[in-house]
């Protein structure tokens, strides 16, 4: 599963670690992505990977709990 968020696209960076002595390494930077249950366009309920950025800012609605007495 990539590391991409599913609203924004949001997905890793790229870059280098510079050490004191200039020693430069090549590293990435992964987004805070939480897998959360949502309600997607034809009112599914999906677990998808979303950044914290996303969620916080109210890009996507979760999905309401399941009640299990429903009958």
């Amino acid at each position: 599963m990539a590391r991409v968020c599913y609203s924004c696209g949001k997905g890793p960076a790229t870059g280098n670690n510079v050490s004191h002595a200039n020693n430069k390494t090549r590293r990435r930077w992964l987004p805070n992505l939480q897998t959360v249950k949502i309600v997607d366009k034809e009112g599914v309920r999906r677990r998808v990977r979303v950044c914290t950025r996303c969620i916080s800012a109210g890009k996507i609605a979760k999905a309401p709990p399941v009640s299990l007495v429903e009958a």
